[in-house]
């Protein structure tokens, strides 16, 4: 018996799955769209690719499951490329089905035809961050790739994969057999270990080591192992500093969490990490933000400080470091072992009692450090206040995401987080723009539970349509635009090195200017208010939470620097010997 494709596709989807679709029609997937109208698969409508993108990316997170990205061809799946281009460096998994030309036009120039150096091949414009490319040439063969591409984006270093469609292709017919087929076809592979050998060996060069730390990356959130860390950590007493994407992988009031490291950490984490003889590096792949741009008086002295590594990806290991151990294995199954292993060894675990007192000491230093600004009365109002209030309003799992600037970096260093994986940040690939739109992903993917996305006002100044799709569909987000009329940390590098901020304020007639994105939320159908005062922000948040409906608060803030202690090669590009960083722009 045959079947048309485009049902057969929604067909499959349901059968694995697949709850939701994110995407935007274009005339070479509507074969799809309709297949999908008395399908229990819920299409959420975007009015621009890259929202779809990012909120599929935020569904993924949040989730833990593939997302599915509908695209049309040529500018459809251009618009869309930054935001896959997003999830892959992030590690993310998705599988996205994007519309192609007839494949009897082919090299013809039809309608948005990419063909500039080879017929048909807009398939290749996602070469260079998906893990692979399909182009579907014969409808047979459809359902293998299908098949395939999920398998290919869930395993190993998760990631998203393509799959180019010729629009006639969805119209045409196929054996029904040929996607039962895949049925017989396991959807969960057995994920790679360690053995007891190289679990010995890492827990006695652990055990030895008198300032051993545990480095944790976002890989420990991608394969759901914090509990598994968390049980290392009580059962050792080692410390764990972190990556800005293994920001939560321990709360944040955990006895032996240090916190994020490199440019936007703190001198008391870089530090710890410096004077460490052993660091224990998961599912991080040592960035260059995160490690100080690998000089060796910042963050990390390795070699001098030896290196354990274990990554799902083996290229990340060795990459930027020299490693003493490294094994390639999924982080949950080995620290399973390593638990097991560390328990044989030593039975009644490690205390460090001197090491706890030390880090809460450093933690009452830090807060009152920050005292001044977080009781600051003045507005526009002072960063730290509003990560500070923002979090006493929040119940301990609630998600907040953040797109790039003073909400990322700020967040990253003073935000506490206590869910692993209950914050979203773009970290590979530094999107401006993720934020607002994967807060929406996150809300689909949890509706019981709070989602706040802090963004700057040139983040959600990109695509505020993303407003139309949260009130059509009812999801009830807040969004926090914290708003300094600028793109203000770039604003504050260049003033610092050049002496200008040509081209990273708002201006109209020499005036700060922007828009008023509260009376935009409501003219989308959402809830928004312009905070006027420091004093009544609080109250504005706790309406916004309770409303259950999107809510947009804009809140004018101060544009002064996140402060930094550790170091970034890019400074010393712009200012070689100047010890120059960013400054305040009024």
């Amino acid at each position: 018996m045959k079947k048309l494709i485009s049902h057969q596709l929604v067909n499959y989807l349901e059968e694995r799955g697949v709850e939701h679709i994110f995407g935007l029609c274009g005339h070479t997937n509507i074969a799809v769209l309709s297949a999908l109208e008395n399908s229990k698969i819920r299409f959420i409508n975007t009015r621009h690719e890259q929202i779809a993108a990012h909120i599929a990316d935020g569904y993924a997170r949040a989730k833990k499951r593939t997302a599915v990205l509908l695209s049309h061809l040529g500018p459809g799946l251009t618009n869309a490329a930054t935001g896959v281009a997003n999830a892959a460096l992030d590690s993310i998994p998705m599988v996205v089905i994007a519309g192609d030309v007839p494949s009897h036009y082919f090299g013809k120039h039809p309608h948005q035809e990419i063909n500039l150096h080879a017929d048909a091949s807009q398939w290749e414009v996602y070469r260079p961050f998906v893990k692979r490319a399909w182009r579907v040439d014969r409808p047979d063969l459809f359902p293998e790739i299908l098949e395939k591409a999920f398998q290919l984006a869930e395993s190993g270093r998760p990631g998203p994969v393509l799959v180019s469609v010729p629009m006639d292709i969805f119209s045409m017919e196929v054996d029904v057999s040929l996607f039962d087929r895949q049925k017989s076809h396991t959807r969960a592979l057995n994920k790679p270990s360690i053995g007891d050998d190289t679990a010995r060996n890492i827990i006695k060069a652990l055990l030895d080591a008198k300032n051993p730390v545990i480095y944790a990356g976002g890989g420990v959130i991608l394969a759901d192992a914090a509990a598994e860390l968390k049980a290392m950590v009580d059962h050792l007493n080692i410390p764990v500093a972190h990556s800005l994407m293994g920001k939560g992988v321990l709360p944040d009031d955990h006895d032996f969490t240090l916190g994020m490291t490199g440019f936007w950490g703190t001198q008391f984490v870089n530090d710890q990490c410096l004077k460490a003889d052993v660091v224990f590096g998961l599912g991080t792949r040592f960035a260059e933000a995160d490690c100080s741009s690998w000089e060796s008086e910042y963050t990390f002295n390795i070699p001098g400080t030896k290196l354990i590594h274990i990554d799902i990806d083996p290229s990340e290991i060795g990459r930027n470091y020299p490693v003493l151990i490294g094994a390639v294995a999924d982080l949950k199954q080995a620290l399973i072992v390593l638990n097991r292993v560390a328990r044989e060894m030593l039975p009644q675990g490690r205390k460090n009692d001197a090491l706890r007192q030390e880090i809460a000491a450093y933690r009452r230093e830090f807060v009152a450090g920050n005292q001044k600004a977080v009781n600051d009365d003045s507005f526009p109002m002072m960063p730290e206040r509003i990560l500070s209030v923002t979090r006493n309003a929040l119940p301990r799992n609630a998600f907040i995401t953040t797109d790039v600037g003073w909400n990322k970096n700020g967040v990253g260093q003073q935000f506490p987080v206590y869910e692993p994986g209950s914050i979203l940040t773009p970290g590979g690939y530094a999107t401006m723009g993720f934020g607002a739109p994967a807060a929406l992903g996150a809300k689909l993917a949890c509706p019981d539970r709070v989602v706040v996305s802090l963004v700057g006002d040139g983040g959600f100044g990109q695509n505020p349509a993303l407003l139309a799709t949260a009130v059509e569909e009812n999801i009830a987000v807040v969004w926090i635009v914290m708003n300094n009329y600028s793109f203000g940390t770039i604003a504050g590098l260049e003033k610092a090195h050049y002496g200008t901020t040509f081209g990273t304020m708002f201006r109209k007639d020499g005036k700060p200017y922007q828009a008023d994105f509260a009376a935009v939320a409501r003219a989308y159908g959402a809830e928004g208010v312009q905070v006027k005062s420091a004093e009544e922000f609080s109250d504005i948040l706790e309406r916004a939470i309770k409303s259950n409906k999107p809510f947009v608060i804009d809140v004018a803030m101060r544009n002064n620097p996140v402060p930094t202690s550790g170091h970034w090669n890019i400074l010393d590009i712009y200012s070689p010997q100047g010890n120059v960083s960013h400054v305040s722009v009024e």
